[in-house]
């Protein structure tokens, strides 16, 4: 099966995505993540000025299937979440790099971007 794997974002290796090319950096779970697990039915995020530093626990997504912790892929302020995620935890299934995003966060600074994985390398681990 092919999953989408944007070419402009970031990963880590427990299937988190960044997007950083705004002032602030919108992540999300990936297209394999989403369809792993299942129908997600509720998504618990942190509220909007909590810090996060890079590969800590920041929510919990829940499926049909299994209920998964979230990691953050930077260091930063939550400047935003997605609200639409409360009544409609559909979106990740249905567009995860899109309305399916989760935070919004100022990055506190960039030195832990280097450490995710490119498009690329997070298509190799996925295969």
């Amino acid at each position: 099966m092919s999953f989408e794997v944007p070419d402009d974002r970031k990963y880590l290796e427990s299937h988190e995505w960044v997007d950083d090319a705004a002032d602030t950096a919108r992540i999300g779970i990936s297209d394999f993540a989403q369809d792993e697990l299942g129908d997600v039915v509720f998504v618990e995020l942190p509220d909007e000025g909590d810090d996060l530093a890079q590969n800590d626990e920041f929510g919990v997504v829940e499926s049909i299937k299994a209920v998964s912790d979230l990691y953050s892929p930077v260091n930063g302020t939550v400047t935003a979440v997605n609200d639409a995620l409360a009544d409609q935890p559909e979106l990740v299934n249905e567009d995860p790099f899109g309305e399916g995003w989760m935070l919004e966060v100022e990055l506190a600074d960039d030195s832990g971007l280097d450490d995710l994985l490119s498009a690329d390398e997070y298509r190799e681990q996925i295969e």
